[in-house]
Order: structure tokens, then C-alpha cells, then sequence
């Protein structure tokens, strides 16, 4: 499922793109992405303009002029959003998207003849058209972003205190900490030798400093390698992320830690696995 770098790297792409571009009309694919009547949805953004793309969590989020709307694209666990037949954008060539999305479920037609395309295999993704009272009522309710400059290691512990959830399971919860999903809660939790199922209130001050570190290193760090592609995660140029062969735990069931040369092991709860190693991260 694409997380915070995963969203992140796609909304860069998008960015230097979309802005300024206008949907002309819109081709409903499969209705049941959507959070609303298919023609509610295509009256709502027909003739309007999009002036920007933002992430907000796991969120990408376009705000449209003529009033205060937003449309939001939550990826799900298999999403894609691919620009089509974009030429150039600020005098540069830019790389197009190198294979037909091959399960469209919504496609924005743009002026110039470019469109924008939401593709999903399993279509657990949404696209949805918020009003400013709508889209900020579901912001209150998302916790804060764990690469912001005012989210400290006091705020991570203080949180993490008044709850007795695993710690893998607390990092996973949107109204805690914004944008972290599985891969890379296993991978704060290794970097701070908090075991998975660790009670989130259990975890020192000192172990909350280094999830905090650890957190936003590994974020960061996927970023700037453009995600990690399990199967169905690309880019805006259609690329897939190459973190994936930089990670420490996750996925790497069976195979000596990076630190200790034990192996490491997987466990499942919460319907999720959870990787670790039983001697950095003993429980």
C-alpha cells in the first residue's frame, strides 16, 4: 500500500504538471472509487481549474478554483494517478508514462488534450470532491505529519504514553501520526529496538527519541529513492521506487539483521505481519 514516500514522490511529479490545467469532462470507469454519484462528481469538477497538488497524509490533494474545493485521491492499496500525453512543462521535456494504465477506474480529460488518469487494481482507493468544510473536518481528524519541522521526539512520546496498542499498530493509526504504514513502522521500530508489539506506553523517552530519529530518516530517505514498489506502486513517470532493497526489516523474513547477523523473524497480529529481530528488538 503506498505511504507517506510513495505519495510524496508521486505528488513532486504531478506538481510541476497539473497546476493551471483544466478538466473538460470526465469518463467514470468504475463508480465505486468514488464517494458520491458519478454525475455529481463529473458536474463538480467539469469546467474547473486545478491550482495545485498537495500531500496530506496518504492524500493527494488538488485544490480547484471557483470556490473553495478540494479533490482528494486516496491510493489505496493498489492506486495509481498517471498523466497522459503531458508534452512539456516549463519549457522542459518530461518522461510520459510508459504503459497504458491497464484498470482506469476515473479519467480527468484536460485542456490540450491531456488527461489525467486514476488507475487501481483492487479499487480499495477513493476519489473524492470535497467542499473547504468538508476537507477540513477530515484534516482535523488526521494526525500530525511526522517529516514536519514542529513535530518533535516530546510530541511522539506524550502520544504514544496514553495508549496501550502495540507500538507497530499505534504508528499505523492516521489520528496518531500521519502518512505511516506498515513498511515503515516496522522500520522506525527497528531503528529505535522497540519490539512490534510492544505497548506504545511502555516505550521510554529514550526509545521515543530514536523512533522519532529513525522515523523520519527512514521516510526521508525513501523519498529520495522514490518509494518502494512491492508490486503495483509507480511514479508519475511510471517507474517504480527503489527503496525497497535499502530496508532493514520488513520483508526480509529468514535473512541475517543488517546489526546483528540474527535472523529475522515475522510475526502477525492486527491481520498484518510485523518484521524484527528477537535480539536488536527483544520482547
Amino acid at each position: 500500500m503506498p505511504e507517506l514516500p510513495e505519495v510524496e514522490t508521486l505528488v513532486r511529479g504531478l506538481r510541476p504538471l497539473l497546476p493551471g490545467s483544466r478538466i473538460e469532462r470526465t469518463r467514470v470507469v468504475h463508480e465505486d472509487v468514488l464517494r458520491s454519484s458519478r454525475r455529481r462528481f463529473a458536474d463538480g469538477v467539469r469546467g474547473r481549474t486545478i491550482t495545485g497538488v498537495e500531500r496530506r497524509a496518504k492524500n493527494i490533494v488538488m485544490p480547484l478554483d471557483r470556490g473553495a474545493a478540494y479533490l482528494v485521491v486516496n491510493l489505496g492499496m493498489t492506486g495509481g494517478l498517471f498523466p497522459q500525453r503531458f508534452e512539456s512543462a516549463g519549457g522542459r521535456k518530461v518522461a510520459q508514462f510508459a504503459r497504458r494504465p491497464t484498470h482506469p477506474a476515473v479519467r480527468l480529460h484536460l485542456d490540450g488534450g491531456r488527461s489525467l488518469v486514476y488507475h487501481d487494481v483492487r479499487r480499495f482507493g477513493t476519489v473524492e470532491l470535497l467542499d473547504r468544510l468538508e476537507w477540513a473536518d477530515r484534516e482535523e481528524r488526521i494526525g500530525p505529519e511526522p517529516l514536519a519541522d514542529d513535530y518533535t521526539a516530546e510530541d511522539l512520546h506524550r502520544a504514544m504514553g496514553a495508549s496501550r496498542s502495540p507500538a507497530r499498530n499505534w504508528l499505523l493509526d492516521q489520528r496518531r501520526v500521519a502518512g505511516v504504514g506498515n513498511i515503515y513502522a516496522s522500520e522506525a521500530c527497528f531503528r529505535a529496538g522497540v519490539h512490534p508489539q510492544r505497548p506504545a506506553n511502555e516505550v521510554s523517552v529514550d526509545e521515543a527519541s530514536l523512533m522519532h530519529a529513525g522515523l523520519r530518516e527512514v521516510l526521508s530517505a525513501a523519498i529520495e529513492h522514490g518509494g518502494t514498489t512491492l508490486q503495483d506502486y509507480r511514479n508519475a513517470d511510471g517507474r517504480p521506487g527503489l527503496f525497497g532493497t535499502l530496508l532493514q526489516v520488513y520483508g526480509r523474513e529468514g535473512e541475517p539483521c543488517v546489526r546483528c547477523g540474527d535472523t529475522v523473524a515475522r510475526v502477525v497480529f492486527g491481520n498484518r505481519s510485523a518484521f524484527y529481530c528477537p535480539t536488536c528488538q527483544p520482547s
